[in-house]
């Protein structure tokens, strides 16, 4: 895994006054919640890296963010493997942002999909065991698959139940 260079939010007013590139890969719900003025939304679901490296020169800088931190940095090995030499992670992301003071535009209010696998793995553990409990001791599997699906994605840092939510119509 490569090594990928973060740059502190508080940074923010001074890259989007330069007119760098500064792209927030969150999902559309998130973005019109809140984000930083002057970024630009790809949610990493639809970041076509080579389509991307069409529209804007590789060797410029990219500054890339979503909520906290760990999405932008998938983005930008997605850039780098393809050649962007500077390509920057927003540390924090927009959490750090708004801390720092940052300008950020407001809208509508969405829920964060780490927010949303949290509560729906909650609920998919609660109602399998109350169900297991209650109606039939095969309604255990729900639990079951729910905690093998967090092992897998704390080992891999990948989650089935994020990309899932990502393409839910209330995301978009």
């Amino acid at each position: 895994m490569m090594s990928i260079q973060t740059v502190e939010a508080s940074t923010l007013t001074e890259i989007t006054a330069s007119g760098a590139t500064l792209i927030d890969v969150r999902t559309p719900a998130e973005y019109q919640s809140a984000h930083v003025i002057g970024a630009e939304l790809c949610p990493l679901d639809r970041l076509n890296a080579a389509a991307f490296s069409h529209s804007n020169d590789q060797a410029s800088a990219v500054y890339i963010l979503c909520l906290s931190g760990k999405r932008a940095r998938i983005a930008a090995e997605k850039l780098s493997a393809i050649g962007f030499t500077q390509v920057l992670v927003i540390e924090g992301g927009t959490e750090a942002a708004i801390e720092a003071g940052i300008a950020i535009k407001y809208g509508k209010f969405a829920l964060s999909i780490e927010r949303q696998v949290r509560i729906a793995a909650g609920l998919l553990i609660l109602c399998g065991t109350l169900a297991g409990v209650y109606v039939h001791l095969s309604f255990l599997f729900a639990p079951g698959l729910v905690g093998a699906g967090l092992i897998f994605a704390g080992i891999s840092d990948t989650c089935g139940m994020d990309m899932l939510l990502t393409k839910c119509p209330w995301n978009q």
